[in-house]
């Protein structure tokens, strides 16, 4: 995770000089809401695979990360996730078939996957959840949630899109797994230093909790 912190945001020039860095805004119409709680990094690798997979297949695959959804005090559990699951399928129903979104509320502690029915042979929603994103969000170290956050919803939003283009027999050039280019390289390594990293603080966090 540190890794991905320590790295400048920027992305280089055109021009010759090209040891100077030029910051940049980075947006994507497949982040509904959360851009500001995004490393623009992450926004430009998710845009990028976002993209080709709907150009290649239709399906396009959402994210919508905030802080929390309303600033409401919930009576109990039973009526926070009534009224989280009215607040997303409020979002859905603006949404067209084939899709996919991922939903993620800081403070109400929630993290949900959504799709459409024909999608519910090719993907696994508790598999991408507990393998790929809770780990790296759970993770108890010095990194600041909007790492985590960055991170996180990378990783998962990689497995998504290479799940449909495995399912669909299709290539992926942009994906964290293509091994085509030195960016993808570049990419699965950080990657994989934040999923060790991840898994390792969060078994370890089990661990001791469960000794408790």
């Amino acid at each position: 995770m540190a890794l991905l912190l320590t790295l400048p945001t920027f992305s280089m020039s055109d021009d010759t000089n090209t040891s100077v860095p030029i910051l940049k805004l980075i947006d994507s119409q497949f982040i509904l809401e959360g851009k500001n709680n995004l490393d623009p990094r992450s926004i430009e690798k998710i845009d990028a695979m976002g993209s080709e997979l709907f150009v290649k297949t239709g399906i396009s695959v959402y994210i919508y990360a905030t802080e929390r959804y309303r600033n409401i005090k919930f009576d109990d559990t039973r009526s926070k996730m009534a009224f989280i699951k009215s607040f997303e399928n409020n979002i859905t129903k603006n949404l067209k078939d084939p899709f996919v979104l991922l939903s993620v509320s800081v403070e109400d502690t929630h993290i949900n996957l959504i799709y459409s029915e024909s999608l519910n042979t090719v993907l696994d929603k508790n598999d991408i959840l507990d393998y790929y994103i809770i780990p790296v969000l759970a993770s108890k170290d010095k990194n600041s949630v909007y790492a985590k956050m960055s991170a996180g919803l990378l990783n998962g939003y990689a497995e998504i899109v290479d799940a449909i283009a495995e399912n669909k027999k299709i290539e992926l050039q942009s994906s964290i797994g293509s091994g085509g280019t030195t960016f993808s390289a570049i990419w699965r390594v950080i990657m994989y230093f934040i999923i060790v990293s991840g898994l390792l603080a969060y078994t370890y966090a089990v661990l001791k909790a469960r000794k408790k």
